[in-house]
């Protein structure tokens, strides 16, 4: 197998000595890329764009093109498994994700099945193998995939909410179905992640996006123990080499130290919890990915240095810091933002190593 050209990722993430910090931005492969939406157009739909390796291949390399970035990040979307399990997954001009059959009858939660990545979600695996050939050892290729509540939340409510206030009543009222639901979506993100480190992925990360609504017995019971089945089922090594895990609950600053119990090598973190904060509670458990705020990009090169060093001088000396947004880069960002970042990163951090 091809040699890692920079490994350095893979090194910060199992707390090893790096040169500097990495750097890699959730959304890097996006809307605020012109390239990107030159593809886009090309493909005809989001979806379709998804659902053609060649493509999808294409988008995932666009931005190391453009920035010295420490890895790629396989292009897809966290509701592939969804889609796959049948509830036809369709995107609405201007309102995101939406389903057209979502999880409201017991019949249907009861026939829900776990898809087999090797036929309903061969074209994610073939962009993943596509990518890896494509990259030639350069960096790190990072497959991903939502967490079983994430995927839980859009499969019930049918698209995206500002309270899901339908999954919060099934939550309460059944949650014998819920469970159900949480458990066979741990089994399709367990296999699709495993199969994507079959395919090449050197890095998995699994996306909570939701899990920060939850009140803290709910997050334990609904979301963290399902991202634990998760963890526990999971390739650790492929071709000799350790593939390391890195779970992100956006808003789950509150249970740190049980994220970092459930078996991953990182904890990613938005931006509302200090890093050096978050690096004193977990100690050396785990790595720490993250922080800055998506909307510091979207200012100026002045500010971007001032808020990029604050997160590196907070996370302080020696390995273990990836550093990344709290959140998904923002459509609007000016490419030469990311640019003046991913600069200030690489020469700032070298002081802490």
């Amino acid at each position: 197998m091809l040699k890692l050209r920079n490994d350095t990722l893979i090194r910060a993430l199992l707390r090893q000595p790096t040169p500097y910090t990495p750097v890699w931005l959730m959304r890097q492969a996006g809307r605020y890329l012109p390239e990107y939406r030159q593809t886009r157009a090309r493909a005809g739909s989001f979806l379709k764009l998804c659902k053609s390796p060649d493509m999808a291949c294409e988008v995932t390399l666009q931005p190391l093109e453009r920035f010295p970035l420490d890895a790629a990040i396989v292009f897809s979307d966290i509701l592939t498994i969804p889609d796959a399990m049948g509830l036809g997954l369709y995107f609405a001009d201007g309102e995101g994700p939406k389903f057209e059959r979502p999880l409201r009858e017991e019949s249907a939660i009861r026939a829900l099945a776990a898809p087999d990545p090797d036929t309903t979600l061969r074209y994610v695996l073939d962009a993943v193998r596509q990518a890896r050939v494509a990259l030639d050892g350069r960096v790190p290729l990072i497959g991903f995939s939502g967490s079983p509540f994430t995927l839980a939340c859009y499969m019930i409510e049918g698209q995206g909410s500002s309270d899901f206030a339908t999954v919060k009543s099934m939550l309460y009222r059944r949650p014998d179905l819920l469970h159900h639901i949480l458990s066979v979506n741990a089994t399709a993100v367990t296999t699709y992640l495993n199969a994507q480190i079959e395919s090449g992925a050197q890095v998995v990360m699994l996306f909570d996006t939701w899990g920060g609504m939850l009140s803290h017995a709910a997050y334990d019971e609904f979301s963290l123990a399902y991202s634990k089945r998760v963890m526990a089922g999971l390739t650790r090594e492929r071709d000799g080499l350790r593939v390391p895990s890195i779970v992100f609950t956006k808003g789950g600053g509150n249970w740190l130290e049980s994220i970092a119990d459930i078996g991953c090598d990182a904890v990613g973190l938005d931006w509302t919890i200090d890093i050096g904060a978050a690096r004193s509670r977990v100690g050396a458990k785990v790595a720490l990915q993250g922080n800055l705020d998506p909307a510091v990009l979207l200012s100026s090169a002045a500010a971007i240095r001032h808020e990029a060093e604050r997160v590196l001088t907070s996370f302080g000396n020696g390995s273990g810091h990836v550093f990344n947004l709290g959140h998904g880069i923002s459509q609007y960002t000016p490419p030469e933002n990311v640019a003046a970042l991913i600069e200030t990163v690489r020469s700032f951090s070298t002081r802490f190593h």
